[in-house]
């Protein structure tokens, strides 16, 4: 009779006809060791197993691409010697269980995946999601995972000693049940030293280095591969615990062991833990691999072969060194005080063979478990799921400065201070510009160059229209990577997503990658790698579907363009012009979420052709050192974006606009290709919009204190710059009963 019975095959989220490919593939029934290797190498998180076949719409090739897809992180050449390794990951389920620890060893796995191929992490970044702060039901839980969240990011950074540069934060009921939490991260390396994630040489002992195995993280994977439930808080143990001190030395003693040329191959135990770095390694390479995990360095006695391949604990590495001088990747190891033994062989074959104390616990094909995990094409032939209405409701604006203050004060918008202030970003001394800016900017003074990075992507966008919703992020992240001065070159992207098995969730997935497709291409800027994370629903609710860019720039070192206005008297000038709309498209703006308070029709139109020589138009700008400050308008609109740029400084304007749209349209519409550029004379700014055929419209001056718009002799807009950084700066701390700045 069998042991494994369709309950235990079910815990394990396998499908019964997945369960009986393995029985005919195996020729027999699987061990209860072998059914939980299978559970997480086919779950959805490692597997990719809904939406491998759409990612092969993404353009992954390009003129700076070095590696692509399908390493631990994408690889572009920086010129000379150096490349950026990079990439965006997800750890949205632990974070929801275990708000400190998941953010946190989110923070601790991104950063392995650079370090594993050589690369010294130089930067972070992070995308999160919340559930409405002052929400009657969920607002109390809310601002807990809020809180937990950044301290667990602050924490696992800071004592790292990676500085954490940026990103974005939004808040939508639509998250309440399910945050998101997305960390990018960015390492510099050089062309000659770059590792990959292939086990080679039949015989090449392989290496378990880092911390000891525990209990921690079991089936995290697979946790992370299902919908949440009334019992998802029970799932506490399949969150990992992270040591960012650990991780530190770890850092440290791979770098040191890679220069000592011992090393063949390396692989982070991230989700499946050793399962995964085992038999992706054996995969790759088209070898085999044979360990005992008796051999393997245990915080708990008694471990099962189960736990101790399952564990997700962290701060731990895999290495396959060259036969015979082992004994040079040991003594580093043992120099920074870490584990380091040598638990298995590569072997001939595909087999990943695992003993325990010579007793053979599993015995599996690598390429069985890994590439040839199932693919579905799933149903996606519904219309994406939605259920705001298309056309707008009657609404109109009693007082216009009252509106733009409350946008101001608004969470989405206001100051994020309150999260980026408990972030050391200025640690490693090469930050350029930091978070609360269009983009972040390190300098890599090996290389002698500097490189930007923006992360984007809007839900309520992609709600409305997921493939236009997607190619607005990247079109938004390109632009705020030009509005820097950076010439946009590769991306990365995290796709968030609830349950695929649904064709109106699946239509939802598969519009945006092809949007992302589209607009990576056009913007030439190919995905070098990502994360895919779905079932982010709670009882039956999804969440907005939230596909995150992270995309990379390159520039020359120098000093930064302001992103607000510097002093009185200059001219301001609107890139792109004022921009068209309608109150069908004004239905997913900020405006419509926090004045009207309501949601409807479509977001804002994109002709990428146009965005494309806007981009250009400000980055030669920049470059030519002709405008004293540059800012992008996205969320909010004009009328927002003119308040992002007096309140830095308390420098004010004076607007005088000319169009026929209505107030509510034209002061906070969210067209994209435009950018608020100032200067003394405006004159050389005309010539290189007019080289590039796109309009540049001079619509006033900076003045001291006070920002006023006008339409066509009328006053829409009359606010002081305290009026407008009150709200700004305070609205967060309020919402968690912190103290406030101003």
């Amino acid at each position: 009779m069998s042991t494994i019975t369709p309950e235990i095959v079910a815990s394990h989220n396998l499908k019964p006809d997945e369960y009986q490919r393995i029985v005919e593939r195996l020729g027999r029934e699987p061990n209860i060791t072998e059914l939980g290797i299978f559970s997480v190498m086919w779950s959805e998180h490692c597997s990719y197993k809904s939406s491998r076949i759409h990612l092969k719409k993404l353009p992954t090739k390009g003129k700076y691409v070095l590696h692509g897809p399908g390493e631990n992180a994408g690889v572009i050449d920086i010129g000379g010697d150096w490349a950026i390794a990079f990439k965006i990951e997800s750890h949205n389920h632990p974070s929801f269980i275990e708000p400190f620890q998941g953010a946190a060893t989110g923070v601790g796995g991104i950063l392995r995946d650079i370090f594993t191929m050589g690369a010294r992490p130089i930067a972070v970044l992070n995308s999160l999601r919340f559930g409405t702060l002052d929400h009657p039901d969920e607002g109390a839980r809310n601002r807990r995972i809020l809180e937990g969240v950044v301290s667990g990011i602050a924490h696992y950074g800071n004592c790292f000693g990676v500085p954490t540069v940026g990103g974005e934060c939004v808040f939508e009921d639509a998250y309440s049940g399910n945050p998101l939490v997305n960390v990018f991260a960015l390492g510099v390396v050089r062309k000659d030293q770059i590792f990959l994630a292939s086990a080679t040489g039949v015989g090449n002992p392989v290496i378990y280095v880092g911390a000891k195995t525990g209990k921690d993280g079991i089936q995290g994977a697979s946790m992370a591969s299902a919908e949440f439930d009334e019992d998802s808080m029970d799932k506490r143990p399949n969150v990992q615990v992270g040591d960012p001190f650990m991780e530190k030395l770890l850092l440290e003693a791979c770098l040191e062991a890679l220069a000592t040329g011992a090393v063949v191959a390396m692989q982070d135990m991230g989700a499946a833990g050793l399962t995964c770095s085992t038999c992706e390694m054996g995969s790759k390479g088209h070898l085999g691999i044979e360990i005992d995990l008796m051999h393997v360095p245990q915080r708990e006695p008694h471990m099962t072969p189960y736990e101790i391949m399952l564990s997700e604990s962290q701060e731990r590495m895999l290495l396959v060194a060259e036969k015979g001088r082992e004994e040079e990747v040991l003594s580093v190891f043992r120099k920074w005080g870490l584990d380091a033994h040598i638990v298995g062989t590569v072997t001939e074959g595909s087999q990943m063979v695992v003993r325990n104390h010579g007793e053979i616990a599993a015995d599996l094909p690598n390429r069985f478990l890994a590439d040839e995990a199932p693919v579905y094409n799933r149903p996606h032939d519904a219309a994406p799921y939605r259920e705001a209405p298309m056309e707008a409701p009657a609404f109109g604006s009693e007082n216009l400065t009252a509106d733009l203050i409350a946008l101001c004060g608004a969470h989405d918008l206001a100051s994020k201070r309150w999260i980026y202030e408990q972030f050391d970003f200025q640690v490693r001394t090469n930050t350029v510009l930091g978070p609360g800016s269009d983009a972040a900017i390190v300098r890599i003074k090996e290389a002698g160059k500097s490189v930007a990075m923006a992360l984007d992507g809007n839900g309520r966008y992609c709600y409305l229209d997921p493939r236009l919703g997607a190619k607005l992020a990247v079109a938004e992240s390109c632009r705020n990577l030009s509005t820097v001065g950076a010439l946009p070159v590769g991306a990365t992207n995290n796709l968030n997503f609830g349950n695929p098995e649904r064709p109106e969730i699946m239509a939802q997935l598969v519009e945006a990658i092809e949007g992302i497709a589209e607009a990576c291409a056009f913007f030439e800027t190919p995905i070098t790698g990502g994360n895919v994370s779905l079932y982010n629903e709670t009882l039956g609710t999804p969440i907005y579907p939230t596909p995150v860019l992270g995309i990379v720039g390159l520039m020359d070192t120098g000093l930064p363009m302001p992103m607000g206005f510097t002093e009185a008297e200059l001219e301001i000038g609107l890139i792109g012009g004022v921009g068209e709309t309608d109150e069908v498209r004004f239905g997913s703006t900020q405006y419509a979420k926090e004045v009207v308070g309501q949601l409807w029709g479509l977001p804002p139109a994109l002709d990428m052709d146009f965005e494309k020589r806007v981009q250009a138009t400000v980055r030669e700008a920049v470059a030519s050192k002709v405008v004293s400050c540059a800012h992008d308008l996205s969320d909010g609109g004009l009328a927002f974006a003119l308040a992002e740029c007096a309140i830095p400084s308390g420098i004010g304007a004076d607007i005088e606009l000319d169009s026929e749209l209505r107030p509510e349209l034209l002061l906070f519409h969210e067209g994209p290709s435009r950018v608020i550029v100032a200067a003394k004379d405006l004159s050389a700014v005309q010539a290189i919009a007019e080289k590039h055929g796109v309009p540049l419209l001079r619509i006033g001056r900076t003045v001291k204190d006070v920002l006023t718009i006008a339409n066509r002799g009328e006053e829409l807009v009359r606010a002081s710059s305290r009026e407008l950084l009150e709200p700004w700066e305070n609205a967060l701390p309020q919402a968690i009963g912190q103290v406030t700045h101003v």
